[in-house]
């Protein structure tokens, strides 16, 4: 049991009545009627304890699906009342380390009645985690005490990539390649036939198909769309500049999210995706194969990877690739960028993969640097903090330069941008038919 408010001062108001009596009559009156007061408060007490154990609330948690890191998961709370209204204090088991919107969750509950409460958990690392039991307080019906008790709902839940941004870019993906998007596919992007429609102003009059004007006794196009069953190939750095922390998450995770959702729209354009992981040497290789049921694969094998403190060899994983991957294929190399020097390995062996490849070097950007750069300062220590900042940025575009003169392509966007940029870079080159 435990006291609440209400217990307390009925405790200090029979203070102060014995006070009261003790000044009026006598002290030994003032003793006798403080300690009959005391025992009947206790016998109440008692009483409330026993009659609230028959209305405690029923709760239960929903079963939790994969987790995505660095995403708000919703987590699902049942409750259900009886006869009597009911306050209650609840502590979900959540795992340490994972940031939540409710760690305390206060509820009111009127008399017969079900209701669920959702609250949010954001993990920050990959993993296997155990979800504790249920810690609930329960308001007696007097308001006296509070009952305290666990309910048990122990269980092991798995946090994931950030599979809630895959749904998201594949309902994208999808909408605008049945068309429900309001957009018309342009003429002329592409190698492969997908239709004949009507012809409207402005439509290049290469692209019409005169035959089926005939037939129709009106002008119609053909509309091509990129070739598709092309390869591309993921190459996703985890060494040791990967494995500092941007907004709450490695950069290592955040390549992770960029690598499964650049998968998720190659293989839903029909493309053959392969991913491998590096840092020496490439310690993971998953051929390129297409198919929805490869991105599962794709995500089962990567899941479990951390990035290590070691410095990543990008000539070895390019020469590596090249032994796998004899055919054409469009290679991106997800990593991060330092300064000219410090990149010049990357630099050769993107020179490395042309010509028979299309190289495509992707750069995490811290976006706290970015603000730094770009806020005025008034004080010496931020100046010099901003002054960084900028040679940074300056140092990160004079390496990019370098790899364009390379004809590579480059791609530098925040950390938590890169998905979104990524996948839209990737469908304008399928749309211009570079692949």
């Amino acid at each position: 049991m435990i006291p609440s408010t209400r217990l307390y001062l009925f405790l200090l108001a029979g203070a102060v009545f014995a006070l009261i009596i003790a000044v009026v009559f006598s002290v030994q009156i003032a003793l006798e009627t403080t300690l009959l007061y005391n025992l009947i408060l206790l016998g109440l007490t008692v009483w409330d304890r026993q009659k609230s154990k028959a209305n405690r609330i029923s709760i239960y948690r929903l079963p939790l699906a994969k987790l995505s890191i660095g995403r708000d998961n919703p987590v699902t709370l049942s409750l259900s009342s009886k006869n009597l209204p009911a306050s209650i204090i609840i502590r979900d088991g959540y795992p340490e380390g994972f940031t939540v919107s409710f760690p305390l969750i206060y509820r009111d509950i009127k008399a017969k009645t079900i209701e669920d409460f959702t609250y949010t958990a954001r993990p920050s690392v990959r993993g296997e985690y155990t979800w504790g039991n249920l810690q609930l307080r329960q308001l007696s019906i007097w308001g006296l005490i509070w009952s305290q008790w666990t309910v048990k709902s122990e269980t092991q839940v798995a946090v994931y990539p950030d599979l809630i941004g895959l749904r998201s870019i594949s309902v994208r993906i999808t909408l605008e390649g049945s068309g429900s998007l309001i957009s018309r596919r342009p003429l002329g992007q592409g190698t492969e036939f997908s239709e004949l429609r009507d012809y409207t102003i402005g439509d290049d009059l290469r692209f019409i198909d005169w035959k089926a004007s005939a037939r129709r006794s009106l002008p119609v196009v053909r509309v091509l769309e990129p070739e598709r069953e092309q390869t591309l190939i993921i190459l996703l750095d985890r060494g040791r500049l990967m494995t500092a922390s941007v907004q709450g998450l490695q950069r290592f995770d955040w390549g992770l999210n960029s690598t499964l959702a650049l998968s998720l729209a190659g293989l839903q354009r029909g493309d053959r995706v392969g991913v491998g992981v590096f840092d020496r040497e490439v310690a993971t290789w998953i051929p390129p194969e297409r198919g929805q049921e490869h991105l599962s694969k794709l995500i089962e094998r990567l899941t479990p990877l951390q990035p290590v403190l070691l410095e990543s060899d990008y000539f070895s994983a390019v020469n590596q690739l090249v032994k796998q991957q004899s055919r054409r294929a469009l290679v991106v190399i997800i990593t991060d960028l330092v300064d000219a020097v410090a990149s010049s390995a990357l630099l050769a062996a993107m020179a490395r993969l042309k010509p028979r490849y299309l190289p495509f070097c992707v750069a995490l950007r811290d976006p706290q640097i970015d603000l730094i750069a770009h806020t005025p300062t008034e004080n010496l220590t931020l100046s010099y903090n901003r002054a960084v900042a900028l040679d940074l940025l300056a140092q990160r575009q004079i390496a990019f330069a370098k790899l364009k003169q390379r004809g590579v392509l480059v791609l530098d966007a925040p950390a938590d941008q890169m998905s979104e940029q990524l996948v839209n870079q990737y469908l304008r080159l399928k749309a211009r038919n570079l692949l």
